[in-house]
């Protein structure tokens, strides 16, 4: 396991230093539009998100950010803003003193700082920006924009030496060098290492494996994880997981984010969620009650268990905000939703509540359990009504109620 890294506090949140690994997403919005920006934040905060990240690339953007903030403000949604800055950082940082104020932390990629003798200075500014309204940063390393300048000088170093290796090998290193090198000279010009967060992105799993194996070895930072361009559906669901689950398991990371392309008109909370199941199925938070369901088989040829299930997920999510506002550790809840008497009995026995369905063939009633104990059986036309009445009902009465 790594050591402990640096804790970094943004706003309520704190990244590193031991806290729970943060979820946190971006907007696909035009900033300028204040209104569609401050929607899609107040619903990806609501999925779960603890971090928002909006682009700022224009002057129309960077008046935006303000205004953003105070129309989440006036609803009750206090998650902190990150500002997205590419290229003109420097420009808009010092320009709208207004949207460096309102947002609560940078990210800013090394490799899209500037050229030549321009990067320095650019840099210069926006961490001295951050300085000033004591803002954390992350400098955040992408494959897709790797500082060229720095990628051409390891690679003719490699190219000269007496055993020089694989192409692949010298993007890691430059990866790495670029993250680590800009947080020195961060330091160097003032910013804290209690404000600083790294990553270095890539598209592939066992690269991005590699990379944050060695970036974790050499520093104390804490590090954000996420697969860059992992694509749509489930194969970015799939890649996703298959490079954060080894990387959490081995203790690397503090902060994630699923960058899944959504459908044409899909919903943008659905990285919210993955990020979520991720971290709660390998047990490292919880965020929602789990619901158990089977896969189905030849027993169970009706697909009212499944509908069941859908319904019975649906309903919590839909209702998770308010109960984590009511109740004390529903998180932890098990709900089971299972199609046959072949496993349906045992899997209900062990969640905090369940219900075992009939299969094909089988007697058309089904049992509830609750915390082990059988409590009563459904049957009739209303079982789902019925059941979501008991869920509400166990939750009611089995979690503690928070003190307003």
């Amino acid at each position: 396991m790594r050591p402990k890294t640096f804790a970094v506090p943004v706003d309520h949140v704190v990244i590193g230093g031991g806290a729970p690994v943060i979820v946190q997403s971006m907007t696909n919005t035009d900033t300028a539009d204040v209104e569609g920006t401050a929607q899609q934040v107040k619903a990806l905060a609501r999925a779960g998100s603890e971090l928002v990240r909006i682009t700022v690339n224009t002057e129309e953007a960077a008046r935006a950010v303000p205004r953003i903030r105070d129309r989440l403000r006036a609803q009750g949604v206090n998650v902190p803003l990150v500002g997205d800055f590419h290229f003109n950082g420097h420009k808009l940082l010092t320009g709208h003193p207004e949207c460096a104020e309102a947002l609560s932390k940078y990210r800013i990629n090394p490799g899209n700082v500037g050229r030549g003798s321009k990067r320095d200075r650019q840099f210069a500014t926006m961490i001295e920006v951050a300085c000033k309204y004591q803002r954390p940063v992350r400098i955040g390393v992408n494959w897709g924009s790797l500082d060229q300048e720095l990628l051409t000088r390891l690679m003719d170093e490699n190219s000269r030496s007496e055993a020089p290796v694989d192409a692949s090998e010298v993007v890691h290193r430059a990866m790495i060098t670029s993250a680590l090198d800009s947080a020195a000279r961060a330091v160097e010009l003032g910013l804290a290492k209690q404000q600083i967060v790294l990553s270095c992105k890539m598209s592939g799993v066992q690269d991005l494996i590699g990379v944050y194996r060695r970036l974790s070895a050499a520093c104390d930072y804490p590090l954000h994880l996420g697969l860059t361009e992992a694509g749509m559906g489930s194969k970015g669901i799939v890649a996703s997981t298959a490079a954060l689950a080894v990387l959490l398991q081995e203790g690397i990371g503090d902060t994630i984010r699923i960058s899944l392309t959504p459908d044409p008109g899909g919903d943008r909370t659905r990285e919210v969620i993955v990020a979520q199941e991720i971290l709660q199925t390998m047990g490292l938070r919880s965020f929602t009650p789990m619901v158990i369901a089977c896969p189905g088989c030849g027993r169970t040829t009706s697909t009212f268990f499944q509908e069941l299930a859908q319904q019975i997920q649906d309903h919590i999510r839909h209702q998770m905000p308010e109960w984590k506002r009511r109740y004390d550790g529903v998180e932890e809840m098990t709900v089971a939703v299972m199609g046959c008497v072949v496993n349906g009995p045992g899997e209900s026995k062990h969640a905090n509540i369940g219900i075992s369905l009939p299969g094909t063939g089988e007697r058309p009633v089904a049992p509830v359990y609750e915390d082990g104990a059988k409590t009563v059986t459904l049957k009739g036309d209303a079982i789902a009504r019925d059941f979501q009445a008991l869920v509400e009902a166990y939750v009611d009465r089995t979690f503690c109620r928070r003190k307003d």
